[in-house]
């Protein structure tokens, strides 16, 4: 189940980044399409505009009244590249203002900041065919620059200036010039003017985003929570499992007594073990069970001791205890906390078990030590992990699951106490847990 819903997990966050990444890809292509679409329609609404003052050629303002007397004039030398230049240059800046009002104004509705340049690229003298420039010479400009144009329009003209002789109609001049010419367009705030256009459709991508990573969080919270439910169920199943064990021996032991002779004591020891199974009964049924805890009793010491000692005939436990009164902590953790410890020390050799109980300033002092092996200082960290068994080469030389030491640091826990564990290996350890109280 565990591992279903870690799978189900990573299925749920592959989804979700497959499903990023196609929004973010249909974010991206429809901000080009709509990118795009904007530059189309500035392009059809600028270009007759601009096609006329191509055809102007910015020189209807010059002393004879054409580009192509210039072009002449300037491929014949009677004018210096510099003046040259300059005739475009002046005729750029005479008409800035005026143009970019245009260019303003065609858009100001839709809010684009438009920038706009046309520029000669190339002058061809067609009988030589010698280009008179080098770099494109800049005819027509806004106010607002052109960075880097989204869109590039060009286009070609000719004009011609010839003269024939009379006589025999020869053909004595040919001034034939080829120009190109190139328009670029740039919409300077094209990011914030798409985002603002698109703006509806990116709120509801961002919505469907966030519904999705609200599901997938949902879902993980649940699966979470399912697992935490599952892994509770097992710890209260490898619990009551484990606490099974010992009295259903006492049982197995008094049962073949019984069959022997009958003994006085048995009888209250099996009543014991019926009632310890009955608690155990009940903590799997928590919820049906509104029932007190049952506080430990001063005799509930030595009924737990005499329960080991019948249900461990061949091993020694000598109990010491100064408790005079009952104590506020339940009786069936108590008894969980001393069987588990003695039964620990006779698995692991001990043949002597003294516990050690009193009251000291509000605190319950419960000491066991053995004669036992004792235990490793690399095994000491682990010893009171979940299933943890200490082992001599690498085989388990004792029967068990590994949950009694593990179950008696959670009651220790719980009742916000702590653990002092001692030991030396062929000599024995030492347990020493430290419970506080208050009436």
């Amino acid at each position: 189940m565990i591992s279903k819903s870690k799978n189900l997990i990573a299925l749920f966050a592959t989804l979700f980044l497959l499903l990023l990444v196609i929004q973010g890809y249909f974010m991206y292509k429809t901000y080009q399409v709509k990118e795009r679409e904007i530059y189309r329609d500035v392009h059809k609404r600028l270009t007759e505009y601009t096609d006329r003052l191509e055809d102007k050629g910015g020189m209807r303002k010059s002393p004879d009244d054409s580009i192509q007397a210039i072009l002449v004039r300037f491929k014949n030398k009677e004018i210096t590249k510099n003046e040259f230049l300059n005739l475009f240059d002046k005729n750029r800046i005479d008409t800035e203002k005026a143009f970019s009002k245009f260019v303003d104004g065609q858009f100001k509705n839709e809010g684009y900041e438009v920038a706009v340049k046309i520029e000669y690229s190339s002058i061809i003298f067609n009988p030589t065919r010698t280009n008179l420039i080098k770099k494109p010479i800049v005819i027509y400009e806004t106010e607002k620059k052109v960075k880097k144009a989204g869109i590039l329009n060009t286009g070609t003209w000719e004009t011609t200036s010839k003269s024939t002789n009379t006589d025999d109609k020869t053909l004595t001049r040919n001034d034939s010039f080829s120009l190109k010419s190139t328009t670029g367009y740039e919409i300077l705030n094209i990011k914030s003017v798409v985002f603002r256009e698109l703006t509806l459709l990116f709120l509801c991508c961002i919505a469907l985003l966030a519904s999705v990573l609200l599901l997938y969080i949902f879902t993980i919270k649940n699966l979470i929570k399912q697992q935490k439910q599952i892994e509770v169920l097992h710890t209260i199943v490898d619990n009551i499992s484990h606490e099974f064990k010992t009295p259903i021996a006492t049982l197995k032991i008094a049962s073949k007594t019984l069959k022997k002779n009958l003994n006085q004591d048995i009888i209250p020891l099996i009543d014991r073990q019926i009632v310890r199974l009955e608690n155990l009964l009940h903590q799997l049924h928590k919820e049906e069970n509104t029932d007190e805890m049952t506080s430990i009793q001063p005799e509930d010491w030595n009924f737990f001791i005499q329960d080991l000692s019948f249900t461990y005939p061949k091993n020694t436990f000598e109990l010491q205890s100064n408790i005079i009164k009952e104590l506020p902590f339940d009786k069936n953790l108590m008894e969980t906390i001393i069987k588990n410890l003695c039964e620990n020390c006779v698995k692991y050799g001990a043949s002597k078990i003294d516990i050690h109980i009193k009251s000291v300033e509000r605190n319950l002092e419960i000491t066991i030590s053995d004669n036992g092996e004792g235990i490793a200082k690399k095994e000491l960290k682990n010893i009171f992990e979940k299933f943890y068994r200490i082992q001599s080469n690498n085989i388990h030389n004792t029967k068990g699951l590994g949950l009694g030491l593990y179950f008696v640091q959670k009651i220790v826990t719980k009742y916000q106490g702590k653990i002092d564990l001692k030991s030396e290996i062929n000599t024995g350890t030492t347990f020493k847990i430290t419970l506080p109280y208050e009436y």
